[in-house]
Order: C-alpha cells, then structure tokens, then sequence
C-alpha cells in the first residue's frame, strides 16, 4: 500500500473533503486498489449497492462546424466527405423511433454550423416535444449554447437563450465541451472554444432557471495531471455557490471522459490505459464530493471496463445509447448499442443492483416500451 494515501484515507473514512494536493497524490499514486477502495467506500455510503441506467438515445444533429479542435475527429466543414445535417424532419422520425422503442430520454449535442439559424434549434426542440412529449431533452453543450446566443445575436444575454430553449422544451443541459480548464492546453488542443469561464457561466446560469445540467473532463492528452485537480476543484466550486445560494439547479453527474487518439490531430499520442481509466473515475468520486453521481460512459470506457468501474466509484452505467457519431472506438460504424438486458446484468456480474432512471435520476418502472415515473420519495433523495 502507498503509505502517502494514509492521511487521505483517515479523511475519506471521516468524510471529509480532499485537498487538491490530496488529489494529486491520488493521481500520482501507482497503488490503484487503495483508490478503488477508497472510492467504493464514498459511492457506497452515498449510494449504497444501486447502480443507475436509462434507455436513452444519443442524436448528433450535424457535424459542420466552425471550429477544428485538435482532439475532435467528429467535425467536417460544410463541403468535406462526411458532412451532414438533419432536417426537422428527420429528427422528428428519430423522436418518434425513440419513444416507441421505450426511451425517456434524447441526448443531443452536435458541431457549431456557421448557417442554422436559431429557430432551428428551437424548433427542434417543439418537434421533439410534439412527436414524444414524455421524453426528457437533454441538449447542446455550453459551446453550443455561447454560439447560440451569437446567431441569436444576444451574446450577453445566456439568461434569455437558456429561457427560449427551456420554454421550446429543452429539459437540461449535457456536460460536454469542458475538455479542461487551462489556457495552455485550451490554446493548443482546441483555441477557439470557449474556455473554463464562460463554460462555467453557461451552466450556472442554466442553474439559476432551475435546468439541471452534466460535468466532463477530457483527459489523456496533452493536460498535466496538476490541470486535472484544477479541473475538479473548478467544478466542485461552481456546485458550492450553487448550493450556497440555493440555486433551483445543480450539477447532476460527472462524465470523465478519456481521449481516444484515433483518426485526429492528436493521433500520435497514446491516450489514456484502462488503469488510467480507473484512477480517473475513482478521484472524481472521491474529490467531487457535492456531485450525487459518477458515470462511466461505456461507449468510450468499454462496457467491460465500466463493469469494473462500478467498484471504483461509479454508480451509473449510463444508457442505450443507439446511434453515436462523435468517438467510434474500435470501427466507423455509428451504431453503437447496448441493449437494457446487458446493461443489467453487466450490473448484476459486478455484484449491483440495476435501477433503471430518467435524466433527473428518478426511478422509472415499466412494461415494454410503456413507461412511468415510480413513486418512491428515495429516488430522488440523491439528486
């Protein structure tokens, strides 16, 4: 055992909060099973053996856009091989296929098109509604929404933005377009992007209209692991002022994301191990101790390691998915699925409980593609 995780076991056992040089030690430190074991303790007394999934369904509604991130092999610019958009229509079709098939939530984020107008965002938002009106919209990083509120030609009002795509029918907010909070690699990877402060004000102000919203961190590239703490610690102080001033908002779940090299700029890079994998979801358990939930995202993790991670402080599993075309780990094939019945017993194997959720992690029974809210007031204890 790393002797050095002695003092940081005595606070996680006495729950109390970690320093950031608490989570550079952890991040440094080669002793892998202490952390997981340290993490399971924190997941564990929060969550107890529950872990959570959804039937969901990912919808990337272009891949056109203005910026080109060093790190992003999903963008092409308007002419290139690849490039796509959908119409209203055919995300209404999407919708539709989506709630017959049982899901209670759209996941939708895509690139910054220099021509859609706002009224397409809005009025996607609408169609969706109309066509399933019982499923959640969870939608556009706040990248996204910094570049709607420019078309919208209201680049300083995010408060009305966020009010018109709320009132559209947007139900909160993804954690995307975080990547990490440092000038140095915001310059390098993806300059153009808006950096920690505007991100950070986005989901705020989404907080303060009562949207519930995700948090990411992109790791494994050229980010320091001293940028990952500043990261975390970032993140862990925007969910104080929000609790502090009792915002009808918060920060839901983190997503640690892990680079995938592939077919980008960066592709001579190695990117991140599965040990990486495992340390950097356990220090988020451990160091983000206002977040209810750590998830695994299975589509860039593996469903096998995210199995794994159920022991290192994950407790959501996340969902279907369906159709995902921004990392393609393994092939080209935009398919990507995972059906409910392995995700729980990908649960069940690793010694869990799988409760099936909505975005707002309350509890959802139901009998096929027929679905409700279950009326368990500990469902949302957590949230």
């Amino acid at each position: 055992m790393d002797r050095l995780l002695d003092r940081i076991a005595e606070k996680v056992y006495a729950d109390q909060r970690l320093s950031a040089d608490d989570g550079l030690t952890l991040l440094r430190s080669r002793d892998v099973s202490t952390i997981g074991r340290l993490a399971d303790h924190a997941r564990r007394a929060r969550h107890g053996n529950t872990t959570y999934y959804n039937i969901n369904r990912h919808l990337n509604y272009s891949n056109i856009c203005a910026l080109s991130c060093k790190f992003c092999s999903f963008y092409r610019k308007k002419d290139q091989d690849g490039a796509y958009q959908y119409s209203i229509d055919d995300i209404t079709t999407q919708a539709r296929d989506a709630a017959a098939a049982g899901a209670t939530e759209m996941h939708i984020v895509g690139g910054l098109h220099p021509w859609l107008e706002f009224d397409y965002y809005t009025d996607m938002l609408r169609a969706i509604r109309q066509a399933a009106p019982m499923m959640h919209v969870k939608a556009f990083t706040a990248v996204e929404i910094v570049h709607l509120a420019r078309i919208s030609k209201r680049p300083h009002e995010l408060d009305a933005v966020l009010q018109d795509l709320k009132e559209a029918g947007l139900g909160s907010l993804p954690g995307g377009g975080a990547e990490v909070f440092d000038d140095r690699v915001h310059d390098e990877v993806f300059k153009g992007k808006i950096r920690s402060d505007q991100w950070l004000e986005v989901h705020e102000t989404a907080h303060r209209i009562g949207l519930r919203s995700n948090a990411t961190i992109l790791y494994g590239h050229i980010e320091s692991l001293e940028d990952r703490v500043a990261h975390l610690c970032m993140l862990r102080e925007a969910q104080d002022r929000a609790i502090e001033n009792d915002l009808p908002g918060r920060f839901q779940t983190v997503i640690p994301l892990p680079f995938i090299p592939d077919q980008s700029e960066l592709e001579h890079l190695p990117g991140p191990t599965g040990l990486d994998d495992l340390r950097m979801l356990a220090v988020c358990r451990l160091m983000l101790d206002n977040f209810p939930h750590v998830k695994a995202f299975w589509i860039m993790q593996t469903l096998a390691l995210s199995q794994l991670a159920l022991h290192w402080g994950v407790d959501d599993i996340d969902g279907t998915v369906v159709w995902y075309d921004i990392t393609k780990v393994g092939g080209t094939d935009t398919h990507q699925e995972v059906a409910a019945t392995d995700l729980r017993r990908a649960v069940r194997e690793a010694g869990f409980d799988p409760v099936e959720r909505d975005t707002l992690y309350r509890r959802v029974q139901r009998d096929g593609a027929r679905w409700w809210l279950a009326k368990q007031p500990e469902a949302v204890a957590s949230t």
